[in-house]
């Protein structure tokens, strides 16, 4: 093991807006700080009581979802946090993902694809 779950990401038009309508299914605190990521009017998080983050960025030309129709399937990635983001590349390679963004000098972040073709991040903890 080299990675921990840091949240659920969802994609979306109001990230503020659907944190709010967990937080009313889940309790907990939206836009909590939180070193791991800057808050924004792209991204909202929400804080659960049993320590779930779900968080959500805004995508502007976002199409949701229409249940079971595979033109548009369920959105959503992953965001696991790594202490260290070149290890962590080298073993998510090895594991079979491939590299859709290596980011920029000094990100904290690189986008990957599972075999199957799903985003997820690893993220400088």
């Amino acid at each position: 093991m080299f990675a921990e779950l840091q949240c659920v990401v969802l994609d979306c038009r109001d990230p503020k807006r659907l944190a709010e309508f967990y937080r009313s299914l889940l309790g907990g605190t939206v836009d909590q700080p939180d070193r791991r990521w800057s808050l924004g009017a792209d991204w909202s998080t929400l804080h659960a009581p049993n320590g779930l983050v779900l968080a959500f960025q805004r995508v502007s030309e976002y199409q949701p979802p229409q249940w079971p129709d595979p033109s548009k399937p369920q959105q959503f990635h992953l965001d696991f946090g790594v202490p260290d983001l070149d290890a962590a590349e080298e073993e998510v390679l090895a594991c079979g993902a491939t590299v859709l963004d290596a980011g920029s000098p000094g990100q904290s972040w690189r986008v990957y694809a599972d075999p199957a073709g799903h985003p997820f991040c690893l993220v400088r903890h």
